[in-house]
């Protein structure tokens, strides 16, 4: 009998050390928009898709998501996003082609603006980033909270870039006379290597920033501007959350502790709650718990 109520002791810590796993990273994505955006999420090779991939957000709206350790992957804004009359959805910027609001393992066209993430990557530490390698739809942050270590800043796009976008970049909506709606990076543009960073130009000593990529960078001097832009794009941080907000607001926000970027800690009443699965799985450990106490003799 004793050996049995050890096991099931030891079974409650393990469990209770698994759960603690299971959700590491509480992302919150607020939508600081004027109008209605819709979050696409890609998971990375051999990590586990999340249990949503995209969703609505309207305005002042934001959406909670539990993360699994050791994760990696993108996130991103759709805009313009309709559903035609056959029930097929589609939308005009960053759009992942699954025909549905859910982008199912989907990417994101470009041009749009990504915030990707490694979670638990080297030395225990979270790699994050915002980039325009694939050019530019949406003002984005990254927002770490509460994390320590590593190079633990706020980073992202505030500026308006569709309206800015050179020419040959621009992405129309409504044809001509129409709005900017995204702005292309040079590579999508013109295909050239030099400005895809392939062929000759395939690494950091033959791949050099361009007229073009150095736009984006005067505008968002954190975020990437093209792909071997690591020096000043990269950011760590150790047990965070993030905060990724979509049109942030300087002027009107709470800043962060470095005083450059909204932190957007305000949620609306639109959060999601924690996933039903995670809740389950906190009750069941907590039965087992319940169970050994007892067999304890307590």
């Amino acid at each position: 009998m004793a050996s049995f109520k050890l096991s099931i002791i030891l079974l409650s810590l393990s469990l209770l050390h698994i759960l603690s796993g299971v959700y590491s990273t509480t992302f919150t994505i607020l939508n600081k928009c004027s109008y209605t955006v819709w979050p696409g999420i890609l998971s990375g090779a051999g990590t586990p898709q999340l249990s949503t991939t995209g969703f609505a957000l309207q305005p002042d709206e934001s959406s909670t998501l539990d993360v699994p350790t050791s994760w990696s992957g993108r996130f991103w804004g759709r805009t313009r996003c309709a559903q035609d009359p056959t029930g097929k959805f589609s939308c005009v910027t960053g759009d992942c082609g699954s025909s549905t609001i859910e982008c199912a393992g989907g990417g994101a066209a470009p041009p749009v603006t990504l915030a990707e993430f490694t979670l638990n990557g080297a030395g225990g530490l979270d790699f994050y980033d915002v980039s325009l390698v694939d050019g530019y739809n949406l003002a984005m942050t990254v927002v770490p909270q509460g994390g320590t270590g590593g190079n633990c800043r706020s980073t992202g796009c505030v500026a308006d870039l569709n309206g800015a976008c050179p020419t040959a970049l621009k992405v129309m909506s409504g044809g001509e006379g129409g709005e900017s709606v995204a702005c292309k990076s040079a590579c999508e543009a013109f295909g050239d290597p030099q400005y895809c960073c392939s062929g000759d130009y395939a690494t950091p000593a033959t791949c050099k920033p361009s007229s073009y990529s150095e736009l984006f960078k005067a505008a968002c001097p954190r975020a990437y501007s093209y792909a071997y832009d690591d020096g000043t794009s990269t950011f760590t941080c150790a047990s965070a959350d993030y905060v990724i907000t979509f049109c942030p607001s300087p002027s009107a926000s709470v800043k962060s502790a470095n005083g450059e970027f909204p932190s957007a800690l305000e949620v609306s009443a639109g959060t999601r709650e924690a996933s039903a699965s995670f809740i389950g799985c906190f009750l069941a450990v907590m039965a087992v718990m319940a169970a050994a106490w007892t067999l304890a003799g307590h």
